[in-house]
């Protein structure tokens, strides 16, 4: 006996220790705890199975008598020391001396949560009870199933229970104590068919048949069954047992004589002295049964939980980073606080506008859009470029009527050259702006986007950086436009190196020639005098055409690297380093400093429920952790 009590102080009750310490940090709110939800339907018998493990009397009456979760943790003490006893409910906790107050201060508790004796809640009222007659057990009572709604009950009331009861039982971590009177058809009973809508195989269901002394006479093999798993199969199988009656109630039965009267009846009956000799009945037994399987379930779970937790924390963590860090609550710390703000977006907006990395988390695709967007103005160029050859034979075709002056055939006349470079790049000038305001928005929108992030929770300085960055991009598309403008008149002077453009024209000609010879290949050339003639002026017009279309190509090529460099110099570098002038600046008018730090309540209120939940996960998982060092310690004790 000694050896059995050892190892259950060393396996059993630590295992319910851990759990329950973790349900007294509020991890269900995050995540479901290994439980013993009890079930059953109205007047089933479920208060006395209560009270018979707990040792106290729980509220019981007509009509609905439980009416918010109640968490029974009981814990067995040493002979001799006092009964404690504990109630624990929203933001109230009170010590209980006496056993007798139990059942009153619960109906208070349940008052005070509800508001009338009518409804019912999901807020859970939590009651320790440490006694040398309790087993180390924690188990979950719900209201019990009603179908009808009686005085001024919410007619909904029996789906409010059920919705509640499946809020429980629907967990995978919960076990399901189903109570059934022995008395009615458990086929028919709605608690039953509740669980197997959520359990189907059983795997996670116990039954237990309560009022065995009302079976009727004939029936009683039916219960014996029953309890052997013959009939309605669950994995854990069932329980059953004889707890005090309201008529013992009245006599003042103690549960201690209701225990010994219990095992009388079982040991004395013709029919349920098997059940008893397999140690399928009585209180005691359920007692031992009921550690036995929680115990089981919280070790089969432990590892899913510790992934859980570890799994709640990152996203948790993830999200109080999303939050951003409050303000402080000391004067100069609250400055040196907006002052480190400032300064960290301002230095992600240069980032930003660098193409670097940002030290915040905000991820910006700007220079991919930029990339496409320089990478579509270099195309526009090349269109524009194709176009031109395609006009060029049309145009020079026209080149004898329009433009030669005094000069002979085969001299080529440099205005028309100049009038259709100077046409075409004029073309491409609306083009340019165009593009400038468009890459101008995109820059804009994304350092609103980083303001947004930099400075969540704080409506005031997100405001006022949107306006210094909508002030600032404005003055430098301007001033961007401005020096487009220019180069566009500059590009009217046509002008390029000499070197550049004899090698422009040389490689054409050269290109040219290839393909007259590929063209040329297995022909025979016929001229006359009158086709001399045409000839000489088609190579004037050809030679006009190499000339245009090699200074086209140096223009191109200096308009599609010169806008985007305009661009990402006003509109990103300088607008990056007059932003963060700007934001520093505001910190000089020290009235502005408070309104600044004003931080959005709905953020704050976020911010410290993360807080507060990441705060009981690390101590949940600190707890978990010991817990496991304990125990391979204790297994590694054992192999020696």
């Amino acid at each position: 006996m000694n050896t059995l009590n050892q190892q259950y102080e060393e396996k059993v009750r630590p295992c319910i220790d851990l759990i329950d310490s973790l349900r007294s940090l509020g991890v269900e709110k995050d995540l479901a705890l290994p439980a013993i939800a009890v079930i059953g339907d109205q007047s089933s018998g479920k208060s006395s199975v209560l009270e018979a493990l707990s040792g106290v009397a729980l509220p019981r009456g007509s009509g609905i008598v439980t009416r918010c979760p109640l968490e029974l943790k009981m814990k067995r003490n040493k002979e001799g020391e006092k009964w404690f006893g504990k109630i624990s409910y929203q933001d109230y906790n009170e010590e209980i001396n006496n056993p007798a107050d139990v059942e009153e201060k619960i109906r208070e508790a349940q008052v005070k949560i509800t508001g009338d004796d009518l409804g019912i809640s999901d807020d859970p009222i939590s009651l320790e009870i440490a006694s040398p007659d309790v087993p180390d057990l924690t188990l979950i009572d719900l209201p019990g199933i009603v179908r009808v709604a009686v005085k001024n009950q919410p007619v909904n009331i029996g789906d409010q229970i059920k919705r509640l009861i499946q809020k429980f039982i629907t967990k995978q971590e919960t076990i399901s104590l189903v109570v059934v009177p022995s008395n009615v058809d458990i086929a028919t009973t709605e608690a039953l068919k509740m669980a197997q809508e959520v359990d189907p195989d059983g795997e996670r269901t116990l039954g237990i048949l309560t009022k065995p002394d009302l079976v009727d006479k004939g029936t009683e093999d039916t219960i014996v069954k029953i309890v052997h798993n013959e009939a309605i199969h669950l994995r854990k199988g069932y329980m059953i047992v004889k707890c005090r009656g309201q008529h013992e109630i009245k006599e003042n039965v103690s549960l201690i004589e209701a225990i010994e009267k219990e095992k009388t009846f079982f040991k004395e009956h013709a029919f349920f002295q098997t059940l008893y000799d397999k140690g399928q009945a009585t209180v005691p037994k359920l007692a031992e049964k009921l550690t036995l399987e929680l115990v089981h379930h919280i070790q089969k779970s432990l590892p899913h939980l510790e992934k859980q937790i570890e799994k709640e924390l990152a996203q948790t963590q993830a999200q109080l980073d999303k939050c951003g860090n409050g303000p402080p609550c000391d004067t100069s710390e609250r400055l040196n606080f907006l002052i480190d703000s400032i300064t960290a977006f301002t230095q992600d907006a240069i980032s930003l506008t660098t193409g670097e990395e940002l030290k915040c988390d905000f991820r910006s695709k700007m220079f991919f859009m930029l990339r496409k967007e320089f990478s579509a103005w270099k195309e526009t160029i090349e269109l524009s470029g194709t176009r031109f050859n395609w006009n060029i034979e049309r145009e020079v075709a026209q080149y004898d009527q329009k433009f030669r002056g005094r000069e002979l055939p085969g001299f080529i006349n440099y205005k028309t050259f100049e009038v259709m470079v100077q046409e075409q790049i004029k073309k491409l000038e609306e083009p340019a702006i165009l593009k400038l305001k468009q890459v101008a928005e995109t820059v804009k929108k994304e350092l609103f986007k980083l303001a947004q992030r930099s400075f969540i929770g704080f409506p005031n300085l997100i405001k006022m950086a949107q306006i210094n960055i909508e002030a600032i991009q404005k003055e430098k598309e301007d001033a961007a436009e401005s020096m487009l403008r220019t180069q566009f008149k500059m590009e009217l002077i046509v002008y390029t190196q000499d070197s550049t453009y004899s090698k422009k024209l040389g490689k054409r000609k050269r290109e040219d020639e290839q393909d007259c010879g590929f063209s040329g290949l297995g022909t025979v050339k016929k001229t006359t005098i009158s086709a001399a003639n045409t000839s000489e002026t088609k190579a004037t017009l050809k030679e006009m055409m190499k000339h245009l279309k090699s200074y086209y190509q140096i223009v191109g090529q200096r308009l599609a690297d010169q806008i985007p460099l305009v661009i990402r110099y006003q509109i990103l570098q300088e607008s990056a380093i007059q932003l963060q002038r700007q934001m520093l600046h505001m910190l000089q008018d020290k009235e502005k400093i408070e309104p600044l730090l004003q931080e959005n309540t709905d953020i704050k209120c976020q911010r410290i429920h993360l807080q507060n939940r990441h705060k009981r996960l690390s101590k949940a998982r600190m707890r978990l952790t010991k817990f496991t060092m304990n125990i391979y310690n204790f297994n590694a004790t054992q192999l020696y």
